[in-house]
């Protein structure tokens, strides 16, 4: 009976691992309603959830034992990229245009201020190199923009490595914390998600702390953490390297 069981699960990984979510999703709704009073969302309870579960894993989580294989794929990149682009029917240009100052001024404070907490810390944990403290600044912005400016700078792979580990501990961090503080600082209006998405500048950070607080504003958020992603590239490792640069000469 049960390795009947196993090769249904084995040949339907993907709908097995729609299931698994659900379940997760019902659990959390039932904590969030039944034990927490609806203080923390129950999204952002199967979010925690998720994490500690992945830690079963290794590379890719759960997906690495075979009756989860399924959510390799649900979990990946392109499920991820689906979702953001489903949502952007609902997107107003209207509301993007109204945002365009406020947007761009936020992903230039945000870049600049993720980058220069990263490089303080890459210094303050004894990294004095113009190259590690630059590559691990720039993995502060995301764990994208961190191994591009090391390849481009020619970093060590230990650097490039805790750069990326870096950008992954803002994105758990901004996935978990946004649902909790969105309504302390007014994030519910597309104007708001905007100039979010651009000050924390993760877009897979951002997509899932914005699908917890309100789905209608992931593509908001999204389209400018995707813009804080681009800069961060051609900023870190030219003109942050050259301030970097001037100050250890």
């Amino acid at each position: 009976m049960l390795e009947i069981l196993e090769n249904i699960i084995d040949k339907n990984g993907l709908i097995f691992a729609f299931l698994c979510v659900g379940f997760l999703m019902l659990f959390s709704f039932w904590i969030s309603k039944h034990i927490l009073k609806n203080y923390i969302p129950s999204v952002a309870i199967a979010i925690i959830i998720a994490l500690g579960l992945a830690f079963f894993g290794s590379k890719n989580g759960l997906g690495n034992v075979k009756v989860f294989a399924g959510l390799s794929l649900l979990g990946g990149s392109m499920f991820r990229d689906f979702a953001v682009v489903a949502t952007a029917m609902n997107a107003d240009i209207a509301k993007i245009k109204a945002a365009g100052f406020a947007g761009s001024i936020s992903l230039i404070v945000g870049v600049s201020f993720s980058f220069s907490v990263g490089a303080l810390l890459s210094f303050l944990f004894g990294y004095t190199d113009i190259v590690s403290i630059t590559t691990i600044g720039a993995g502060a912005c995301t764990y994208i923009v961190g191994p591009i400016t090391g390849y481009a700078l020619g970093a060590t792979s230990e650097v490039i490595a805790i750069s990326i580990a870096t950008g992954v501990v803002k994105t758990i961090f901004v996935t978990i914390m946004t649902p909790l503080l969105a309504k302390g600082i007014g994030l519910n209006n597309p104007h708001s998600a905007i100039v979010f998405g651009g000050l924390m500048g993760t877009t897979s950070g951002v997509a899932a702390g914005l699908a917890a607080t309100d789905v209608k504003l992931v593509p908001y958020g999204a389209m400018a953490a995707t813009f804080y992603t681009g800069l961060g590239c051609l900023l870190c490792p030219s003109f942050f390297y050259l301030i970097i640069d001037y100050f250890l000469k």
